[in-house]
């Protein structure tokens, strides 16, 4: 599993208690939105819907959020018909390919800023198809291992309809198809296991291996200026940084 999952499941125990938490659940919000405005209100009948729901419950995203964000999407906001999805691929330094995940009500000026992050941070930004064939779309589920009897929670995610789980650090993950994100995280929790967060991602195929601590450095901040921008709201990449290292940039 890439160094980017790794760094993204610190963040996201960081998440929990962070200041920009408000900005955060605008983010969550915009992609309710849009899903229940594409694929109605019904989260059993709208797999886009169903996701984007898991993924604001994983960053504790009040009910009423989630709800008041699905009815200003199936109902007549204005707001909801601003917002149109974009997708950005390209690479960092290093040659490492990223994916880029926006919500925009201006096309142009995300695009630019996009860019602008890319050219800043010694990548480019690179044409639709150029890297997304290195990546498959997955759904991704984390258990903290403290506690956690392996086998039991194996046996609870295959009956979900997961399709592996390994230990990774003081978590466990657990992989399924997109479509049965929802079945496995519900079967996990049935099971009297709490899940820390759960989410559609893209996994890469192939990765690049960042040993050195300078170009670590380097791709974390291309993704950190990516995620911080308002209209971003996933950033993949395929780089592979060892624990050790991640260990003393996360620091």
């Amino acid at each position: 599993m890439s160094g980017h999952s790794k760094w993204s499941s610190i963040k996201h125990k960081k998440g929990a208690a962070d200041a920009k938490r408000g900005k955060l659940f605008s983010k969550l919000a915009r992609a309710l939105i849009v899903a229940a405005r594409e694929g109605g209100p019904d989260p059993a009948a709208n797999l886009a819907l169903a996701n984007a729901i898991e993924k604001a419950r994983s960053y504790s995203m009040p009910k009423d959020n989630i709800e008041r964000a699905i009815a200003r999407g199936s109902g007549a906001d204005a707001d909801a018909d601003a917002f149109e999805q974009v997708l950005y691929e390209g690479y960092g330094p290093n040659g490492v390919a990223v994916i880029v995940e926006a919500l925009t009500d201006n096309r142009n000026r995300t695009a630019a800023e996009v860019r602008a992050a890319f050219s800043k941070h010694d990548g480019n930004l690179g044409g639709s198809g150029a890297v997304a064939w290195l990546f498959e779309r997955r759904g991704l589920i984390l258990v903290a291992a403290d506690g956690i009897d392996e086998d039991e929670l194996t046996l609870a995610a295959a009956e979900g309809g997961a399709d592996d789980v390994e230990r990774d650090g003081s978590s466990f993950r657990i992989s399924a198809a997109p479509e049965e994100l929802t079945a496995v995280r519900a079967a996990i929790e049935g099971a009297g296991m709490e899940v820390e967060s759960s989410e559609l991602t893209m996994v890469p195929k192939t990765t690049v291996n960042l040993e050195d601590e300078s170009a670590a450095k380097k791709t974390l901040r291309l993704i950190d200026t990516l995620e911080e921008n308002d209209d971003v709201q996933e950033v993949y990449a395929n780089f592979d940084i060892p624990e050790q290292v991640m260990e003393a940039v996360a620091s």
